[in-house]
């Protein structure tokens, strides 16, 4: 018996939705990242893109634990000598919230070529809204 290998045409992805709203980042992280590489199919196969769209809602209203909302920072560099930013979690939280769990995604999934074509199915909203009910994403929980 020869061993199964998924292949890209073979794959029909599906949508799902996560609401973040009282949710650990972290948490909501991880089975976003599961979901996006495709582990939690039973045809999981490491080299292939398999995974499924990924839209995550109330990514504002997300928990940090602990002291992370004021001791965590975030940096950003942009090829100027001296020009670096560090902003906290409560600084990005105030302008693009949906930073936070994208940066938390993409710390999550294979560095390559493949870990940048699945971060494109990520789908991340500050509010309850999005424009993605045509493809009728299935609620997933945490």
């Amino acid at each position: 018996m020869s061993t199964f290998f998924a292949k890209k045409e073979e794959q029909k992805p599906r949508w799902y939705v996560i609401d973040a709203s009282n949710q650990v980042l972290g948490k909501v992280a991880v089975k976003a990242a599961n979901v996006l590489r495709g582990k939690i199919k039973p045809t999981f196969t490491r080299h292939v893109d398999a995974g499924d769209f990924v839209v995550v809602v109330n990514a504002e209203k997300v928990v940090v634990t602990g002291r992370k909302e004021t001791a965590k920072t975030y940096m950003t560099y942009s090829q100027y000598p001296g020009k670096e930013k560090y902003r906290t979690v409560k600084q990005v939280r105030a302008s693009h919230p949906e930073k936070l769990i994208e940066h938390a995604v993409k710390g999550m999934i294979p560095k390559n070529r493949l870990g940048r074509q699945m971060i494109t199915k990520l789908k991340v909203y500050a509010g309850t809204a999005h424009p993605h009910t045509a493809q009728k994403p299935e609620p997933i929980s945490i």
